[in-house]
């Protein structure tokens, strides 16, 4: 399980159709290789983005942020559990936004699954 309060960040998953929200966790908290992960956040299901992010401030220096992707309501300032199901994919880049927003919608879509399984 992964604990961490939602901090402001970019809002470019909304401009992608993805709302997220940005998770400032502790180095010590994730003891789990970066990458894409199907999650459950606030007992629904989420696909996961797990990396260095140190664009959110220079006096803050680098984050570790969980995007949580597919949702939709103001979340800054809660603190949320993360837990995490099973690894979907390694990070990668994409050389258009079409492309990767369609990997955002297969993530959500491989999370969902595997979470109908694992958790109902």
């Amino acid at each position: 399980m992964i604990v961490g309060r939602v901090i402001h960040g970019a809002k470019i998953g909304r401009t992608l159709g993805f709302p997220t929200a940005n998770i400032a966790v502790s180095p010590e908290a994730l003891r789990v290789p970066f990458g894409i992960y199907a999650a459950q956040v606030l007992e629904r299901p989420a696909a996961v983005s797990i990396g260095v992010r140190p664009t959110f401030g220079k006096d803050l220096g680098p984050l570790l942020e969980a995007h949580i992707l597919d949702f939709d309501e103001d979340l800054y300032g809660r603190e949320l559990a993360v837990e995490l199901l099973a690894f979907l994919r390694e990070e990668a880049h994409f050389e258009t936004t079409e492309a990767l927003r369609f990997q955002i919608a297969r993530d959500v879509s491989d999370a969902r699954a595997i979470w109908a399984r694992v958790v109902r």
